[in-house]
């Protein structure tokens, strides 16, 4: 029993500690050129194969996924997505908000996507998206 306490509370301090390593990685402004340096083939490789409105975003910015879920009367849409290097976050499944509700009527659900994510008035936001080719 005590083995099993001891593992639990390596595995909470384990996860504690890489989540806030992340959290302050995330807001070091040494690092995020760092971040888009190591990731300038797959931003490159992204832009080449993006649409022109996406192609004229920061590449660093534009990033992949697929469409999970739209929610169109709230105005959200639910996106399992690679590395958000422009915002330091890892691959994951999350609900975003969308800056234009037309943007809902590019995808639909189980779509590659090419998008590219914000934080805009505190809320992680997708100002550009479009089916991926």
């Amino acid at each position: 029993m005590k083995g099993i306490f001891m593992k639990s509370v390596l595995i909470a301090s384990t996860l504690a500690l890489s989540l806030l390593s992340a959290s302050a990685f995330a807001h070091d402004e040494h690092a995020l050129p760092l971040l888009i340096s190591f990731n300038a083939p797959l931003a490159a490789a992204e832009e080449s194969t993006a649409a022109p409105e996406i192609k004229s975003a920061d590449a660093a910015a534009v990033s992949s996924g697929e469409v999970r879920k739209i929610d169109k009367e709230a105005g959200k849409i639910t996106v399992k997505h690679g590395p958000l290097a422009n915002l330091g976050m890892p691959p994951m499944t999350m609900v975003f908000r969308v800056s234009d509700p037309a943007l809902l009527d590019q995808v639909k659900q189980g779509d590659k996507i090419d998008f590219v994510a914000e934080k805009a008035n505190g809320a992680l936001t997708i100002t550009k998206i479009q089916a991926a080719e």
